[in-house]
């Protein structure tokens, strides 16, 4: 499912960007509100998608079995695409391995890439280094996971999430109160099929395709999810076009989303 908030532009405005904006683990296209507007009402067409499991999507999380499985929203919307047309995609979080999955298909009908505190792993979850650098490490916070075991208690967990106690002070700590109170109701459990994401770059060239899709990072400073470490590793490894910062939390949409904003239109 996605939601489009762009089908009643007018003629004149068809010329300017169409964005599609692709939520983290847990989230949903709802996430994406205040950013949509605003994207929206600088002129341009604006696509939020729901992932399967996400909060707008019919999809049981724990019934999500595969990666391309939980991705395939995304990549309906990008087959779907006029003949010529090409978006740009903005991922958050672990949005950024659905992006990275969509440039190794439909590179040619993408213009830019946008990751914000996103996992950029060029091939997905293939080595000890990429877990290290993509896996957010909350081990200090002690035990922050519910599990859920859809198979059966003896067969591995279907489905992670954070437990509530622990969403505000790990995603949302600048963010307003409003908003993480509206996400405490809105983040649901994603489908562990998030961790199976490989992408391989065998296929005739596919590394020197997607590197000829132009890449943005925005890093969040005082990211307590995706450590800024972790995603200076990232960017050390798959050096994007350009690298802008934010002195935010993990959810910039929420804690500063007219900067957000800014920065997304600046980067174009």
């Amino acid at each position: 499912m996605h939601t489009d908030a762009g089908d009643d532009f007018s003629e004149s405005c068809r010329s300017t960007e169409h964005f599609v904006l692709v939520h983290g683990a847990g989230h949903g296209a709802w996430c994406w509100f205040r950013l949509l507007r605003l994207l929206q009402d600088s002129g341009h067409r604006v696509s939020a998608v729901d992932l399967a499991g996400a909060a707008g999507s019919l999809v049981d999380p724990n019934h999500v079995r595969s990666f391309d499985d939980y991705n395939a929203p995304l990549l309906d919307l990008m087959a779907s695409l006029p003949a010529g047309d090409k978006v740009i995609l903005v991922g958050h979080s672990a949005g950024g391995l659905s992006v990275v999955h969509a440039m190794h298909l439909f590179g040619d009908r993408i213009k830019q890439a946008i990751f914000i505190a996103a996992t950029m792993l060029q091939f997905g979850y293939q080595t000890e280094q990429d877990i290290k650098d993509g896996v957010p490490d909350l081990s200090e916070h002690g035990d922050v996971y519910d599990l859920t075991f859809g198979l059966g208690a003896d067969r591995p967990p279907t489905a992670v999430a954070l437990r509530k106690e622990f969403q505000r002070i790990i995603l949302y700590q600048q963010s307003p109160q409003e908003d993480s109170a509206l996400a405490s109701i809105l983040l649901r459990p994603w489908p562990t099929a998030l961790s199976t994401a490989r992408f391989t770059g065998d296929d005739g060239g596919v590394e020197s395709f997607i590197d000829r899709v132009r890449r943005v990072y925005i890093k969040t400073e005082n990211d307590r999810m995706v450590q800024p470490e972790q995603q200076e590793a990232m960017i050390r490894r798959w050096p994007p076009s350009k690298v802008m910062v934010m002195d935010t939390d993990h959810s910039p949409f929420f804690s500063a989303p007219e900067l957000l904003s800014n920065l997304i239109l600046k980067s174009l």
